[in-house]
This record gives structure tokens, C-alpha cells and sequence, in this order.
């Protein structure tokens, strides 16, 4: 299951954007196991594959596309997602590549 959060953008986006250290910290109170930053470099490609850990995640910059089943979400800074374990998904990094904070949990 993928939710998304609608993006928050200008002013609002910048007050109301955690910290990696917040973030860190609440996903990690809400049962999370492990906190990381990914980078990916732009126009990469990764097709369909599945994980062994649900996610939590916040794109903290450029833009991808998040594939589940026939649903296409693009994603930018600021907007959120969350997927859970051995979903299938595909995903796309823009011209810029893209950044996220992503709290795995692998219980």
C-alpha cells in the first residue's frame, strides 16, 4: 500500500520541514529500525522490484515516480510516501536525480 501526502510548498514547506534529526527520531519512536538519506543520480531507472522492509519516506529534493501496480505518483520535495513490505514498485528519478530521508522498518 502506497499513501501519499499532498506536497507542501514555498514558505509553509520550509517551516514545517523536519530536520533529518527529527525526522530520525519520530520514525524511530514510531517503531522504525533504521534511518538513512538516498541519493540517486539523475534519469535512473529501476524496474519493478519489491523490498524486505516497509518504508517511510520524505523527498527532500529533485522529483522521482513511484510505480505500485497501475498507479503512478510523482513525487517531488516535500511530499511524503509510505510503502509497505514485498510491494512490487518501480521507480524513476528525474533530471535532477533525487534525495529522500527513508526510515525502513524490517521487523
Amino acid at each position: 500500500m502506497v499513501t501519499h501526502f499532498a506536497p507542501v510548498t514555498g514558505k509553509i514547506f520550509f517551516m514545517n520541514t523536519p530536520s533529518f534529526e527529527n525526522f530520525k527520531s519520530s520514525a524511530l519512536n514510531e517503531g522504525f529500525d533504521e534511518v538513512i538519506e538516498r541519493s540517486w543520480p539523475p534519469l535512473t531507472v529501476l524496474d519493478t522490484h519489491t523490498h524486505a522492509f516497509g518504508v517511510k519516506a520524505l523527498v527532500t529534493q529533485g522529483e522521482m515516480w513511484l510505480t505500485v501496480g497501475d498507479t503512478t505518483q510523482h513525487l517531488q520535495a516535500g511530499d511524503r510516501f509510505t510503502l509497505d513490505r514485498d510491494v512490487p514498485h518501480a521507480e524513476r528519478y528525474g533530471a535532477e536525480g533525487a534525495t529522500y530521508w527513508v526510515a525502513r522498518q524490517n521487523k
